[in-house]
């Protein structure tokens, strides 16, 4: 396996709706090891009525509506790499796509990542990777997460992985296999709920901290069919709005009370695993993404986990999830598999992608 340099853009674009967050790195593979350097990255604000489109909007669009909007936001998404590359100087290898996820119902094969690459390699005269998920769903594989092999490959120093965005994700080593899986909603219910008092999430924690937990929703929340499966397993906004919502709304509680016992859900369900899978008495725990920011909530983990909780730079925490997407590029261009099986539970690894090309 010979030695190569790869440049590569990543676009990442998550289920929080907090915008889109684009990077440049630099990856190095020497001796079949791998290691990064993230040279340049900003994120970019959606328009409100995208931020509608890519939550629940697309879910009452036409088929010719949706395809239109697959294109537009395609051309969308390569404007903004085009600015930033202006902006920043740089010249990639390749462009690596996450786009943003509408549907995601795997045990029916059925997923959508809109955002049409062959638009963002129009703009930008780049070649472009992207849908990632789709063939490792087509072999019956969950397409989810991708996020553990850039874990793995970059960030193997620590017991666990944490990512907590819309929803929140782990990733570790056991044995010679990395194991992954969805935990829980977090940021997609706490915005949800934010929103209906004109805020775009609870700052800090905030809200929460002024509330009481609600011992019978908590109960109730801890219950739920999905947290006694055993991984490979995958959430997707269509089961948060089926079974979670209703939930939550069953119960006549106040704003700071019922983000309080989600909260305490959340915590609970990340402390649960880490107890479960932990080989010593205090783990590093790893926790990059938008709730990483939540000073309330990551004491709760801390404290109901027992983990050395690490938090990185600020760079790290808001750009991880790009930076692996850069990676799955980079991976692309070196032939080498970005599904994982013993993540996604797929029958073997795979190398999933489409790629456009001028």
């Amino acid at each position: 396996m010979k030695d190569i340099e790869i440049k590569s853009i990543g676009l990442m674009s998550g289920t929080s709706l907090d915008g889109l967050d684009v990077c440049h790195c630099t990856f190095k593979r020497t001796g079949g090891k791998w290691a990064f350097t993230l040279d340049c990255a900003r994120g970019y604000s959606y328009p409100d009525d995208y931020r509608y489109k890519l939550g629940t909007g697309a879910q009452n669009m036409s088929a010719y509506e949706y395809v239109a909007f697959h294109s537009e936001y395609g051309f969308f998404l390569g404007e903004r790499v085009k600015e930033f590359m202006e902006e920043f100087g740089v010249k990639p290898d390749i462009i690596s796509s996450h786009g943003h996820t509408i549907f995601h119902e795997p045990h029916k094969k059925i997923m959508y990542q809109i955002g049409d690459g062959a638009a963002i390699a129009a703009v930008t005269r780049v070649p472009v990777v992207s849908d990632f998920r789709r063939l490792d769903i087509m072999l019956g594989g969950q397409g989810a997460p991708l996020v553990p092999i850039g874990d793995r490959f970059l960030f193997g120093e620590y017991d666990f992985c944490l990512n907590i965005g819309g929803f929140s994700n782990i990733s570790f080593q056991k044995g010679d296999k990395r194991v992954a899986f969805d935990i829980s909603p977090v940021n997609y219910v706490i915005n949800h709920y934010c929103r209906q008092i004109g805020l775009e999430f609870d700052r800090d924690g905030l809200i929460a901290r002024k509330g009481v937990v609600c011992q019978p929703l908590l109960d109730a929340l801890n219950n739920m069919d999905f947290y006694k499966q055993e991984g490979p397993k995958s959430l997707g906004r269509e089961w948060v709005e089926k079974f979670v919502y209703p939930l939550i709304e069953s119960y006549d509680l106040s704003l700071e009370d019922r983000l309080r016992t989600f909260y305490e859900h959340a915590a609970m369900q990340v402390a649960a695993v880490v107890k479960a899978n932990a080989e010593k008495t205090c783990p590093t725990l790893l926790i990059t993404g938008g709730g990483a920011l939540n000073v309330f909530l990551i004491e709760r983990i801390s404290e109901l986990s027992g983990a050395d909780v690490v938090i990185p730079d600020k760079k790290i925490i808001e750009y991880k999830e790009a930076i692996i997407f850069a990676l799955l590029g980079a991976l692309y261009m070196a032939d080498e598999p970005s599904c994982l099986s013993s993540v996604t539970g797929a029958p073997f690894d795979n190398i999933g992608g489409m790629l456009f090309k001028i």
